[in-house]
């Protein structure tokens, strides 16, 4: 007889997951969206004319033309009320052609009529040089800035000297400040540095000014005279020249410069003490 064979074991195999590799999608970049918003425009420089018109279409006299910089060429822009865009080549049948007008130099565009804002904000070649688009944004962080310029200022005009304030003060409003006490100069110093930071600072770090004013002081108690034909400055006390001024120029000016000179800073010291 024929052995048997012995059955053949059975081998148990753990279930297999199966694996999906997903291959990712490129996004495809999204266009910004125009927002729709009333839009405020307004001439630069704070110029307000009564009525100012600007050129709403293209002419041998005003171009009016947008640069495509996908296509590579010149794009005719005009403002046509009845229609959607204000790119001439995508405008279609009779087009009714509108004024582009500032009213005290400012133009309000509601947000109906959006291809006037869209030949406004993005395709007239007057946008950043005649007129700019009102931004709240923009305009807070401006507020900011010159918040800040001031705070600076006023810091700065409390911690000035009497003498430095006079110096600056007499920048500002002349020969009144001799007959003002310390309490009135440096009240009309702070309220300049918060009327005019930028102007403040500029000349608190200026040290002409200061020397100027001594110059001043000094003629002014008769420590040096100035010739009636202010070309000359002589010693109060024996008429010694101490210098000629240039042709063209400030009598002060020129004596501060004088006094940084080397023979000029013997007569600043000199001056000082006489004004102590």
């Amino acid at each position: 007889m024929a052995a048997k064979k012995a059955p053949a074991k059975k081998v148990e195999v753990a279930p297999q997951q199966e694996v999906v590799v997903e291959t990712p999608t490129k996004k495809q970049p999204t266009k910004p969206s125009w927002e729709i918003k009333d839009r405020v425009y307004y001439l630069k420089g704070n110029k307000s004319p009564l009525t100012l018109t600007i050129p709403g279409k293209h002419t041998k006299k005003h171009s009016l033309l947008y640069f495509d910089s996908k296509t590579g060429k010149q794009r005719e822009i005009r403002y046509a009320t009845n229609q959607d865009s204000p790119l001439v080549d995508e405008q279609k049948g009779e087009c009714t052609l509108g004024h582009i007008r500032f009213s005290d130099g400012t133009l309000k565009v509601s947000k109906e009529q959006k291809n006037l804002q869209l030949l406004l904000s993005l395709y007239h070649p007057l946008k950043g040089k005649l007129y700019e688009e009102f931004s709240a944004v923009e305009q807070a962080e401006d507020d900011l800035d010159i918040l800040f310029l001031q705070n600076d200022a006023v810091n700065a005009a409390r911690d000035i000297d009497i003498d430095q304030a006079e110096a600056i003060m007499r920048v500002e409003i002349g020969s009144e400040v001799g007959n003002m006490s310390s309490k009135e100069l440096k009240r009309d110093l702070l309220m300049f540095a918060r009327r005019n930071p930028a102007l403040f600072i500029e000349l608190a770090n200026d040290e002409n000014v200061h020397l100027r004013n001594v110059a001043i002081r000094a003629q002014e108690a008769g420590i040096i005279v100035l010739s009636q034909d202010q070309r000359t400055f002589t010693w109060g006390s024996n008429g010694r020249k101490l210098m000629t001024v240039p042709f063209d120029e400030n009598p002060y000016s020129a004596m501060a410069a004088y006094f940084k000179t080397d023979e000029g800073v013997e007569v600043f010291r000199s001056v000082e003490k006489n004004l102590d």
